[in-house]
């Protein structure tokens, strides 16, 4: 995608110091003006009538096929669009940076309205963290009981327990040794048709970030709600996250526009106002730890950068892999503040948790590591298995990968430059461990868009592809491949063009151009 951030410069102004020069500038610079916002004004109205098809035929129902046919068809129809929205020319005043910024939050908004007509799609999930926020004001702990224990059946609702009433018994206690046997393992993690949450056996796999926000959503939600609440706290959090990524450009002297890649992806609109999932707390938390990063070498940057890092990580855990961002080893360790003050916030979440529930607070972590595959290696790490490593290696070669690009990240990681570092580090965990639910790639979008980086999008794809028509692990394994194969040849044309290094060592002057 074009980078029209210099593009101002190259408007014709005739005439300059004369009134007749002036008054041609002006007619230029607001004809610019007028196509830059009929671009955004048509772009935006693609991503919406995309969100309103996604919602009509829906993911969950029988019509999978359909789904992921739209799906595809959505995300060609924005890649266009945003494209030709972003060859038009850059706002080139602080005034039509605002104004083109102010347009692309409210197109972002418009995306997100039609999802909230809807219960989720893509996903269960969201009815877990209704329930998960319900149990912690009733002053229990998430981690203690799994919903449907009849410990807890006081609270339970017509939503989440349309076949269970608060009355019945319903033989589905708590399963905390989960069997070795594959058999017995699935049986235990079978959903159950009388309860809308997923796993109704086992107690929750989410760390203490994301809790407190399904408590706070709980909060001022009423149960009858369902999971609007939810929805629309993600949603206003995408909104949150795409108006800081278009500051945060336009203060480094880029192109604010370029935060439409995450607030109107199909991605954000399916699986944020849609889906609800949590992933948008995790990539709004890392993106304002970028912002605060970049803003400044000062301590209370610092400070509060790795705060906002530390609630990302506490939010998702894969937050983790951005560490090595803020440790930028060719600087001074006075500059890897962020990092220890990233891990004590990340205790800090725990503590109020170990106390309610003590070693449980780990939840479903190691029953979902192994319902998917990590454990044997055989059910993840696609990537790896199209590179025909061993199933039996492949945790040790997924370690040492990550090991690698982490050291290398770190050491040429500016403080005030961490973008690019982040989307590479982020984007390589994904590769790495190819989750096959696309929104596991909600951070990475939001990162790929404040590096202006839109290649790794492609990682939200495979995921859609095996949660739209659950397809044999060939095609899934093919899915993950192709990915990384766009990613490499167009990080690769990227770096022959530029003539530079992979990932740069300090801030690159405004109006560089990015490639799509």
């Amino acid at each position: 995608m074009h980078d029209d951030s210099g593009a101002a410069a190259r408007v014709p102004v005739t005439g300059a110091g004369t009134g007749a020069g002036t008054g041609a500038g002006t007619a230029a610079e607001t004809g610019a003006e007028t196509r830059t916002v009929r671009r955004l004004v048509v772009a935006g109205a693609v991503s919406v009538a995309a969100a309103v098809a996604m919602l009509v035929v829906g993911p969950m129902g029988a019509a999978r096929g359909p789904w992921l046919a739209v799906l595809l068809a959505s995300w060609a129809a924005f890649g266009l669009s945003a494209w030709w929205a972003l060859r038009a020319p850059a706002p080139a005043t602080a005034r039509t940076r605002r104004r083109a910024l102010g347009l692309v939050v409210l197109l972002a908004a418009l995306c997100q309205l039609p999802a909230l007509t809807s219960i989720p799609l893509s996903s269960t999930d969201a009815y877990r963290y209704v329930w998960d926020g319900r149990v912690q004001l009733a002053g229990v702990s998430p981690y203690r009981y799994a919903p449907g224990d009849d410990a807890l059946a006081r609270l339970r609702d017509p939503i989440l327990f349309p076949g269970l009433g608060p009355g019945e018994a319903g033989g589905l206690s708590t399963v905390r040794d989960l069997p070795e046997d594959r058999a017995a393992f699935d049986a235990v993690i079978h959903d159950d048709p009388r309860v809308r949450i997923n796993r109704p056996r086992t107690v929750t796999i989410y760390p203490p970030a994301a809790e407190a926000w399904f408590a706070a959503v709980a909060a001022v939600t009423p149960w009858s709600a369902g999971t609007l609440g939810l929805q629309i706290g993600s949603a206003l959090l995408a909104l949150l996250t795409t108006a800081v990524i278009g500051v945060v450009l336009a203060r480094r002297g880029g192109d604010p526009r370029w935060a439409l890649l995450w607030g109107w992806a199909p991605v954000t609109l399916a699986e944020t106002g849609s889906g609800a999932h949590v992933d948008v707390l995790a990539a709004a938390a890392a993106v304002v730890a970028l912002a605060l990063l970049s803003w400044r070498r000062g301590v209370l940057a610092r400070v509060l950068g790795g705060v906002a890092l530390g609630v990302a990580v506490s939010a998702k855990l894969l937050p983790l892999a951005l560490l090595p961002v803020v440790v930028p080893l060719r600087h001074r360790p006075s500059s890897w503040l962020a990092a220890p003050v990233a891990l004590l916030t990340v205790a800090a979440t725990y503590v109020p948790y170990v106390a309610g529930a003590g070693a449980l607070v780990f939840g479903y972590l190691g029953g979902y590591l192994d319902e998917n595959g990590f454990d044997s290696g055989t059910g993840k790490f696609s990537v790896l298995a199209v590179l025909q490593v061993p199933p039996g290696a492949r945790s040790g070669v997924a370690a040492a990968v990550l090991l690698a690009v982490a050291l290398a990240v770190a050491w040429r990681s500016d403080p005030l430059e961490p973008f690019v570092g982040a989307v590479v580090l982020y984007g390589t965990t994904l590769l790495v461990l190819t989750p096959n639910y696309a929104w596991y790639a909600l951070p990475v979008v939001a990162l790929g868009a404040l590096a202006r980086r839109p290649e790794w999008f492609v990682l939200a794809l495979p995921g859609a592809v095996a949660n739209s028509i659950v397809p044999p692990v060939e095609v899934v394994v093919a899915a993950w491949g192709g990915a990384a194969g766009v990613i490499a040849l167009v990080s690769l044309l990227r770096a022959l063009r530029a003539r530079t290094p992979w990932l740069p060592t300090g801030p690159a002057p405004a109006g560089t151009a990015a490639l799509p």
